[in-house]
């Protein structure tokens, strides 16, 4: 069993910033990637960054320059720094790992981010 657990979103204005963090825990041997998704409503769930063993990074389109994906390895933890933030980026934030080995993705309960003055 694997636990994803999102932290640090919030309410924020057009401009600002927010940090968001995931960690997971559990029969875990390695993860390869850890993601970050977003769902807004009305909306399908998107992929909005992805960070590999080695550090090769995955970014959306609509986020390069703005979101930077972080990982600390050795505590299973990932992180989105989220700067220049839009009312397009309101969304539930999805954490995401693939567990090496079982090859099974498991989700955290996400967090709300919402950006609006």
């Amino acid at each position: 069993q694997v636990q994803v657990v999102e932290s640090g979103g919030g309410l924020v204005q057009p401009g600002g910033s927010l940090r968001l963090s995931c960690a997971a825990s559990g029969s875990i041997f390695g993860i390869n990637p850890m993601s970050w998704y977003r769902q807004a409503p009305g909306k399908e769930r998107e992929l909005v960054a992805a960070m590999y063993n080695g550090g090769h990074t995955n970014y959306a389109d609509f986020v390069k320059g703005r979101f930077t994906i972080s990982r600390a390895n050795a505590k299973n933890t990932v992180y989105l720094q989220m700067n220049s933030l839009k009312p397009e980026d309101t969304a539930v934030y999805y954490c995401n790992v693939l567990v090496t080995g079982s090859g099974r993705n498991w989700w955290g309960q996400g967090t709300q981010v919402t950006v609006s003055s």
